[in-house]
C-alpha cells in the first residue's frame, strides 16, 4: 500500500511529502502533471485530476489519499473544475477503499466575525469562491455520512513559508517587493490582525491527521501561531529582516484590481477583501489540544524564510 498525494507539486504537497515518513512506513506516491520525488523511495505518477480514469489509477493501491491540489485562482475555473475534482476523488476512494484527507481553506465560513476563526463557525460564504468551497466540502461530508468513505477536512489560514512562489499573497504583496527594494502593498486595513499558517507546520499536521484513525469524520484547523501580527507589523518585520525602511501602501479594492494586471494571484482578490478589513485570527486550539503539536512562532517562520530563500541571517 501507498499514501498518495494528489497535487503533490505545490508547497503543501512538498511539505506533506517531507513529513509523511515520520508517520507511516508506507511509500509515498506523488501525483501531479509533472511529479518530482521528495523522498528517495517516492513513487511518481503523472495525472490530470479532471480525468476520472487518471484519478482512479492514481488512487489504486492507496491506504490514504491527500487532496492538496490548487487550481488556477479564477472563479470560472473553480465553479467548473472543483466539483469535478472532488467527485473524481470521492469515486476513486470509494472504489479502492482508501481514506480521504482534504486540504481546505476557510472561504466557506461566515465573514461577520473572523476573530477567532474556529471549526464551529457557521458555513455562510460571503464570496462566490467561498460558495464553491462550501459546495465541495459538503460533497465530501455527505459521502462520509452515507458511509461511502472515511474522510477528514484539514483547514489552514492564508499560508506563508520558505520556497513559495506565486501562491502566497504575503509573498507577492510584502516579501517579494521588499526583497526587491520596492514598496510593499497591504490589502485592506493595515492595523488589523492577520494570521498565516506556516507551510511546514501544515504539511506535518496533515500527515499526522492522515495517520490518526480518530481524526476521521471531523474538520481540523491546522496549527497556526496564536498571536498574529497586524499588516503594518508584517511589513515592519520583513523590512527589519532585510535591513530596509518599512515602506508600504494600503491597497483598496481599486488598487488591488490594478495590481491584478501584473500579479496573477491578485486578479480575483477584490471579493475576498472582507478578510482584510477586520481582524482575521485563525484558531487551531482544537488540534493542539488533541495532538499536542504546537505551531511555529512567527519570528521563527520569518527567520526560516530569510535563511532558506534569501541566505540571510535574522
Amino acid at each position: 500500500m501507498v499514501q498518495t498525494i494528489l497535487g503533490g507539486g505545490g508547497p503543501i504537497g512538498l511539505e506533506l511529502a517531507k513529513s509523511l515518513p515520520r508517520f507511516t512506513e508506507e511509500r509515498v506516491r506523488i501525483v501531479s502533471r509533472n511529479p518530482r520525488k521528495v523522498n528517495e523511495s517516492d513513487e511518481r505518477m503523472s495525472a490530470d485530476l479532471l480525468n476520472a480514469e487518471h484519478v482512479m489509477m492514481a488512487v489504486a493501491g492507496s491506504s490514504v489519499v491527500y487532496l492538496v491540489a490548487g487550481l488556477p485562482y479564477k472563479l470560472s475555473v473553480w465553479e467548473v473544475h472543483w466539483p469535478l475534482v472532488m467527485k473524481n476523488v470521492l469515486v476513486a476512494c470509494k472504489a479502492h477503499k482508501a481514506k480521504f484527507v482534504f486540504f481546505d481553506n476557510i472561504y466557506m465560513y461566515d465573514g461577520t466575525n473572523l476573530n477567532p476563526i474556529t471549526e464551529d463557525l457557521p458555513v455562510n460564504p460571503p464570496s462566490k469562491k467561498g460558495a464553491v468551497r462550501a459546495l465541495i466540502a459538503q460533497m465530501l461530508m455527505d459521502a462520509v455520512k452515507r458511509g461511502e468513505v472515511e474522510a477528514l477536512i484539514a483547514r489552514a489560514a492564508d499560508f506563508y513559508g520558505p520556497s513559495i512562489k506565486n501562491t502566497s499573497v504575503l509573498t507577492e504583496t510584502v516579501i517579494k517587493p521588499i526583497s526587491e527594494g520596492k514598496t510593499a502593498n497591504w490589502m485592506g486595513d493595515s492595523n488589523k490582525l492577520h494570521s498565516f499558517t506556516y507551510t511546514p507546520d501544515a504539511g506535518k499536521a496533515t500527515a499526522l491527521l492522515g495517520n490518526s484513525p480518530e481524526a476521521y469524520g471531523h474538520v481540523w484547523h491546522l496549527p497556526t501561531a496564536p498571536n498574529p501580527l497586524t499588516g503594518k507589523q508584517w511589513v515592519e518585520a520583513f523590512a527589519a529582516a532585510f535591513g530596509v525602511k518599512p515602506n508600504y501602501r494600503v491597497a483598496g479594492k481599486m488598487t488591488v484590481k490594478i495590481m491584478g494586471l501584473f500579479i496573477p494571484v491578485m486578479r480575483e482578490m477584490p471579493e475576498m477583501m472582507y478578510q482584510n478589513d477586520r481582524d482575521y485570527v485563525f484558531s487551531s486550539a482544537k488540534f493542539e489540544k488533541k495532538f499536542g503539536m504546537m505551531p511555529t512562532p512567527y519570528a521563527e517562520g520569518i527567520k526560516a524564510i530569510m535563511e532558506i530563500d534569501f541566505g540571510k541571517k535574522w
